[in-house]
């Protein structure tokens, strides 16, 4: 099903299916929010991006293993339909994210931010977060490395989305330690 009116740039990724699962269209999907089991729960609607199209897939049935879910979609019948979802990004329009209390944030608010520290030195632009489980980094791109920065009150004490920046007041040697390499070098090292 095509949804019209819906602008992709806009949506916020929420996961990406990794494969399917079994031979009734089910998928696997690596959840991209802490919001999983609401996020991921029969009767939403998740969004999907096939050439020029939207296209609208409403959740059926759900189930989750080691914290992933397998989702059976109303618009995927068979293994092969569900194949062609494969690595598939799964988005939802910003609008229906919950709103969060006051110092919270959605990654996708924090990419783009400018970063700098308290004495106003440019440190960089946030290219991403990493981590899970409540410990999180922002990976802030400075030149042609990458910094990690905790993504804590101590270190991060003025975050503002909406002016995009982030102020740091970075501990002794943060900004001066060896940047790790870059994520295509970590990937590598990986395999």
């Amino acid at each position: 099903m095509s949804s019209v009116g819906l602008e992709w740039d806009t949506m916020v990724s929420v996961g990406r299916i990794a494969r399917p699962h079994g031979n009734r269209g089910r998928v696997i999907v690596n959840p991209d929010t802490d919001f999983v089991e609401e996020r991921f729960h029969a009767g939403n609607a998740l969004y999907v991006r096939r050439g020029d199209r939207v296209d609208r897939l409403s959740i059926r049935d759900v189930r989750f293993h080691l914290h992933r879910p397998i989702v059976a979609f109303d618009e995927v019948a068979t293994m092969t339909e569900a194949e062609q979802l494969a690595s598939a990004e799964l988005r939802v329009p910003a609008e229906t994210l919950e709103r969060l209390p006051a110092g919270v944030f959605y990654h996708h608010e924090l990419i783009g931010c400018q970063v700098e520290t308290i004495e106003g030195a440019s440190v960089g632009t946030v290219s991403g977060v990493e981590g899970d489980g409540g410990v999180y980094r922002l990976v802030v791109e400075h030149g042609p490395t990458e910094i990690l920065v905790p993504l804590v009150e101590a270190i991060c004490v003025r975050i503002e989305p909406v002016a995009g920046v982030i102020v740091i007041d970075p501990p002794a040697g943060l900004l001066e330690l060896n940047p790790p390499p870059r994520r295509s070098e970590r990937a590598r090292r990986r395999s």
